[in-house]
């Protein structure tokens, strides 16, 4: 049964609306003076959008929980949403306009991680944690800044690069892996972390090879990489383009084991890449299971919260719901610590919080000045879309 709330629920539905800059006490003037605010940038539209759809979800859930049981500090959190559209510089202008305008006393967002890193320099010039929930670019935490305000509830390229090089080794045997990633800031970062994996293993690559995320055919980049010998390919792009790997492969009948980062988990990939999709395995950090009864009690939120949720596909990807709901859980219990929306008081409490409880796992000393990443390797899972639901694939 749930406990009395104190206050009305302020945060219900700032997605679904798609509205930007929806403020939803808007109907409660009474308290939307006297709330503390939480800024959220991420992608709500294109192709991405399932995934911020997720991560709303999550951010809502844990609000809505939040404020039944008080809020923090006394007051209801309030959840304010922007929209940017996987933009870098829309993401920064959103991020400055929630900080300067709304008062946010912390963000949450950063779908993408080009947009990641075009907030992470204003958020820590401005002071404002900023708390990432999914993209996984390793630089968005180890910034090299002086005093750092980026955390991170999320994989690490780093870590996810050394696990897809490790299941391509173990599950297939591949010897000489090529490599088809996005050409951006994140291709980049895997990139990096790939070939240090690799290194590590004292393996050769067939070969590294870019593309864009307008492209509709990959086909010559897959030809070199299978004309030199690539046993297996290293994915790293989003929903889009790594369906458009998936169609190059089916053009040329080329059949060869695929380790994905985790960009097709954001949107509608089977439906672009079609049933071919389903041999693509990547990495997730959360999947709802049958028997978790963590998992099944927050399924039931859901579909309390969001009617038109009726099955576990409806929830895809279950990952961006669980990384917002425990990042909002550790935000909050670090506001609470520190007895203060200022941003260095919170920051330094980020440091202090320990056992949280999250859907992910029981978080113990989650964060430190040396590793601001409270998702370690251990807690990754290999997944696969089984018609247009994520599932756990089983050793």
């Amino acid at each position: 049964m749930k406990s009395a709330c104190k206050f009305p629920k302020v945060t219900r539905r700032v997605l679904m609306s798609g509205a930007v800059g929806l403020a939803l006490a808007t109907s409660l003037p009474a308290f939307a003076a006297d709330t503390i605010k939480i800024g959220l940038v991420a992608a709500l539209s294109g192709q991405s959008a399932k995934s911020g759809q997720a991560i709303t979800r999550g951010l809502t859930i844990a609000i809505d929980e939040i404020n039944e049981k008080g809020g923090v500090l006394g007051k209801p959190l309030e959840l304010v949403s922007r929209d940017d559209e996987s933009n870098p510089g829309k993401g920064l202008v959103a991020a400055r306009e929630l900080v300067q305008r709304e008062g946010v006393a912390a963000l949450i967002g950063g779908l993408d991680t080009p947009v990641s890193f075009a907030i992470v320099p204003f958020a820590n010039q401005s002071k404002v944690p900023f708390v990432g929930p999914w993209a996984a670019g390793t630089g968005i935490t180890k910034n090299g800044a002086e005093e750092n305000y980026i955390f991170r509830v999320s994989a690490v390229d780093e870590y996810v690069d050394e696990a897809i090089t490790e299941y391509l080794v173990t599950k297939y045997g591949s010897k000489k892996p090529g490599m088809i990633l996005i050409n951006n800031p994140w291709g980049e970062s895997n990139e990096k972390g790939l070939l240090k994996a690799l290194e590590k293993r004292g393996m050769e690559h067939a070969g590294i090879e870019k593309f864009e995320s307008n492209d509709v055919d990959v086909v010559p980049q897959l030809t070199r990489l299978k004309e030199n010998g690539a046993d297996g390919l290293f994915v790293v792009a989003n929903v889009a383009p790594t369906a458009q790997v998936v169609k190059s492969l089916d053009r040329m009948g080329w059949d060869v084991a695929m380790a994905s980062h985790w960009g097709p988990a954001g949107g509608r990939f089977t439906e672009l890449a079609g049933k071919s999709g389903e041999k693509l395995h990547f990495i997730q950090t959360y999947l709802f299971r049958e028997g978790d009864a963590k998992g099944e009690a927050m399924f039931s939120k859901l579909q309390e919260s969001f009617p038109e949720i009726e099955t576990m596909v409806d929830v895809t990807p279950a990952t961006g719901i669980a990384n917002a709901y425990d990042a909002m859980l550790l935000l909050a219990a670090a506001i609470e610590k520190a007895g203060s929306t200022d941003g260095p008081a919170i920051r330094q409490a980020m440091y202090d919080i320990e056992n949280i409880e999250g859907l992910i796992k029981t978080y113990t000393d989650p964060f430190s000045p040396e590793d601001q990443d409270a998702i370690a390797p251990e807690d990754y899972v290999f997944a696969q879309f089984v018609e247009g639901e994520i599932i756990p694939i089983e050793d």
